[in-house]
């Protein structure tokens, strides 16, 4: 079955961003659409997909559990395959276990000349609560250029615990005062808002694309 995709952004952008959601919310979530209004505004042309069992929620087959993320890792390349070429750089992603399987798959997709790097928007570096069951094994040889964005209050990898963590050198991480995994601050604490992270995303992801790929 073909990939189906939400467009955000000019066709004809000069870099698109292909984005997976969540383990638990769809492609249009009000999280994933603000984060694509947020990039389109950037002039990023945006594409969201969604995994087998996320879709299979709209239909008569009723909610489904997420699987495991090494099993939807050839979905991933299925999409990349039928997004077909782009004008330039191709930055595959996304939100959570999102941005998880397509950090599983990029060092091949970036070996075979497919794409330029990858963003993780809320990076799972962990389960909550459970520090010591790490997801950061392929992240210590990682190949393919990275940047991380993660809340300061976010309960899969806080900044202390992804100081300590033995990661490549191509991977960078942003760290949003205050949000939580859904990058969303406390604005009467923080001073920010959703919105002022999403533009902060916007503009420093365009000014790391245009670092990796002048």
């Amino acid at each position: 079955m073909a990939t189906h995709f939400l467009f955000n952004g000019p066709h004809d952008a000069r870099v698109t961003v292909l984005l997976a959601h969540g383990a638990g919310a769809p492609m249009d979530s009000a999280s994933m659409t603000a984060t694509a209004d947020a990039l389109a505004k950037q002039n990023f042309r945006v594409a969201r997909f969604e995994f087998a069992y996320m879709a299979s929620r709209r239909t008569v087959a009723g909610r489904k559990p997420p699987p495991r993320a090494d099993r939807v890792m050839p979905e991933f390349i299925a999409a990349v395959d039928d997004l077909g070429p782009t004008n330039g750089p191709l930055i595959i992603g996304g939100k959570s276990m999102g941005g998880r399987v397509a950090s599983m798959v990029a060092d091949d997709l970036l070996a075979a000349g497919r794409i330029t790097g990858l963003v993780c928007l809320g990076y799972p570096f962990h389960p909550p609560e459970r520090p010591q069951q790490l997801r950061t094994a392929h992240l210590r040889t990682h190949k393919t250029p990275t940047m991380i964005y993660q809340g300061t209050r976010d309960p899969f990898g806080s900044p202390e615990e992804i100081a300590s963590y033995d990661l490549a050198p191509t991977i960078e991480v942003e760290l949003l005062e205050d949000g939580d995994h859904d990058l969303k601050p406390r604005k009467t604490i923080s001073g920010f808002s959703t919105a002022d992270h999403l533009q902060t995303i916007a503009q420093s992801l365009d000014e790391w694309v245009r670092r990796i790929a002048p």
